[in-house]
């Protein structure tokens, strides 16, 4: 009872337990797992139609220059980041990395540009950590302002934009990455067309006593149903995304776990502002080289799940394990078992047949490209 009453908890909580949540604790928060639908619905619907997620556990941290000169903050943040992020335009979010002096991944975070600030969102579990590591590495140039009063709000699928349009037209403008400041429900937000879930949609970041008015407005819709963070893990899982913790960590590079797709030219060899991050030496070397193993897609055989954990070999009998499973479920959208995990290079080939030993017997799995489905992001 001790540790449910030391759970930090979200501007929507009385709402998900109205709703008939099952609350779990999740990242040092309560937070909902399931509805009443359940997982496999709550997954579907959000393919088909549109769900809407509370994601207010998540860190929201203003970067603002001391100078006043945006780019001085951009410049500054790149020392901790391998991404472009002085050539963010304004209105504009991208994907990107906080590395160690190893090159292994301290946490994945959105970095988006507000024009006289920058406005980063970072994982709920490291988010003290990482504003620490913020604070430590641009106290001289910037000051770093956690955004404490703010909820997040997730509107995932198809009818996502017809959805939230009912409440502001100007969203259907936007395009997968940008980001605006719009009003809803007669607040504040900080709009962004991106998410967790492969498809289309948005993150809503509200002030926290505005939160459950927007959450009810949307609701009230016939294509918006709430969803928890069980279906949230699935549809990430389908998407080839990655969970900070079991798929990327500090063991793993980017190379490694193959986001080297979040890097720029500009902070590659031979760019203009090649390195200058941590561990950018690792980097760079495996950029050209290549790393010794890779995160991989496996599609098992049969129906039985492969979880998270789970060894692989690349024979079916005897040897040793050559890889490891990271994520692992049953994917509702393709009806079968789907995992990420990382093998050896060599073994990192589209088609590659391996093995995974689930209770004692090896299941095979194949080595397939990521994401499982068809991402849905509109991006014209």
């Amino acid at each position: 009872m001790a540790e449910t009453n030391a759970l930090h908890t979200t501007p929507l909580d009385a709402l998900h337990v109205a709703l008939g949540a099952r609350m779990v604790p999740f990242a040092g928060y309560s937070m909902p797992v399931q509805y009443s639908a359940g997982v496999m619905k709550e997954h579907l619907h959000t393919r088909a139609a549109a769900g809407l997620f509370d994601v207010s556990h998540m860190g929201q941290v203003a970067i603002r220059p001391k100078s006043g000169d945006l780019a001085d903050a951009a410049l500054a943040l790149e020392t901790l980041v391998p991404v472009d992020v002085a050539g963010l335009k304004e209105g504009r979010q991208r994907y990107a990395v906080f590395t160690n002096a190893d090159g292994g991944i301290l946490d994945d975070l959105m970095i988006a540009n507000r024009g006289d600030h920058l406005f980063l969102v970072v994982n709920a579990a490291c988010k003290d950590q990482d504003i620490a590591h913020l604070r430590a590495g641009l106290e001289d140039t910037c000051e770093v302002e956690p955004l404490t009063d703010r909820a997040l709000l997730a509107l995932q699928g198809p009818a996502a934009e017809a959805a939230l349009a009912t409440l502001n037209p100007a969203v259907a403008e936007m395009r997968f990455m940008d980001l605006r400041a719009l009003d809803l429900v007669g607040a504040a937000c900080i709009v962004s067309r991106s998410g967790y879930t492969g498809e289309d949609g948005y993150e809503i970041s509200i002030p926290a006593d505005a939160a459950e008015k927007l959450a009810k407005a949307l609701l009230a819709l016939e294509t918006v149903e709430p969803i928890g963070l069980g279906a949230r893990d699935s549809l990430r899982l389908e998407a080839g995304l990655c969970l900070y913790g079991n798929d990327v960590d500090t063991t793993t590079t980017p190379v490694e776990g193959a986001l080297e797709w979040s890097m720029q030219k500009v902070r590659k060899a031979g760019g203009d502002r090649e390195g200058g991050f941590p561990g950018a030496d690792i980097i760079l070397k495996q950029l050209a080289e290549g790393a010794t193993r890779r995160r991989v897609g496996l599609l098992p055989e049969g129906r039985a799940p492969v979880r998270g954990g789970t060894s692989l070999f690349a024979e079916a009998e005897g040897g040793a394990p050559v890889g490891t499973v990271t994520s692992g479920g049953f994917g509702p959208t393709l009806e079968a078992p789907v995992a990420m995990g990382y093998v050896p290079a060599e073994l990192a080939g589209s088609g590659t047949r391996l093995f995974a030993e689930v209770r004692g017997k090896r299941l095979a799995v194949t080595v397939t490209p990521l994401p499982f489905v068809t991402p849905g992001y509109k991006r014209r």
